[in-house]
């Protein structure tokens, strides 16, 4: 389908100036992960811990491919965070359009990172995320904190969940610490061996909540406000 759009683009002379997104919302769906292990070998997740619905990566870390030519470079590839949210504040800017400070409250402008102005220097320094049930998880560089317990999304102790689940280390922490460049499948909760990183991760993760936003207030009047 991607291939048969771009085709179309081409045949349409509209392909040299239009962005392309290819992106996916979630993690697999826990139906399609079982059926898929079981019967055809292959792990949608892998190699992630979790799937959708779940606070673990497998349920929301998912492909980002950009395609725009004559403005980004073919093959290039970035490992700045990013999410779904920051396209809103991204389309605004290539529209001309300011953001009220009361939209995209969670969206950070990357066109800088697709365009390659901004390649080692974050723009997100942090990225929220939420499960269906409001749970929620703060991530700021290789750490990750989780403010509860379990996955947060979905019930392990279902039948059809019981063969996934990951023996806790920490069963009797209130919260998750992951460090995920050493340890991306999320299996070793650090919650008690880095009690001043979970301090820190949840005050931060508790301030942006009461802020109402985590991304910078939009530009107003030739000043810029502080970031929450």
């Amino acid at each position: 389908m991607v291939g048969q759009l771009l085709a179309t683009l081409e045949q349409l002379g509209v392909a040299d100036n239009t962005l392309v997104i290819f992106a996916s919302d979630n993690g697999p769906e826990v139906h399609t992960v079982a059926n898929m292990r079981s019967n055809h070998d292959h792990d949608g997740a892998k190699p992630w811990r979790g799937m959708k619905r779940d606070q673990w990566e497998g349920g929301h870390r998912t492909p980002l491919i950009v395609r725009w030519p004559g403005k980004i470079k073919p093959k290039a590839v970035s490992d700045q965070l990013i999410s779904l949210t920051d396209f809103m504040a991204t389309c605004g800017v290539l529209a001309g359009a300011d953001l009220p400070n009361n939209a995209g409250e969670d969206s950070f402008n990357m066109l800088p990172v697709l365009l390659g102005e901004q390649v080692h220097q974050p723009v997100r320094t942090h990225l929220l995320t939420q499960t269906q049930k409001l749970e929620l998880s703060i991530r700021e560089g290789d750490w990750k904190y989780l403010d509860h317990k379990g996955s947060g999304g979905n019930n392990y102790n279902r039948p059809n969940l019981l063969p996934y689940i990951v023996e806790e280390l920490a069963p009797d922490a209130p919260g998750q610490l992951y460090n995920l460049k050493n340890d991306p499948q999320e299996t070793k909760n650090l919650y008690y061996h880095h009690p001043n990183i979970v301090k820190r991760m949840k005050a931060k993760l508790n301030h942006l909540v009461a802020s109402g936003r985590s991304a910078p207030l939009s530009i107003h009047s030739g000043t810029v406000s502080e970031e929450h």
